[in-house]
């Protein structure tokens, strides 16, 4: 069975589990020999699960959020035209 990009992105959770069918597994690994779309999105599906496992806690800095919001106000209030304010 040939599989196109919208049956293999419903299967890559299935396939990262390796829980999906062994003859859809040869399958979607075949056409990821040469999707280099869905296997992008495979890579990507990894890395944010291997983030998401990720039980480390990150604080920001002190100040952090006053200065983003300051930025981006000032970013905001820029002529689109010119790209100054």
């Amino acid at each position: 069975m040939k599989l196109d990009c919208k049956h293999v992105w419903g299967y890559i959770s299935d396939y990262i589990d390796n829980s999906v069918d062994p003859a859809v597994r040869e399958d979607i690994e075949r056409h990821l020999e040469h999707c280099e779309i869905c296997s992008a999105i495979l890579d990507s599906t990894r890395n944010i699960l291997i983030l998401t496992a990720d039980e480390r806690t990150f604080e920001v800095p002190v100040g952090f959020s006053e200065k983003l919001h300051r930025r981006l106000e000032e970013e905001i209030k820029k002529d689109p035209e010119s790209g100054e304010k």
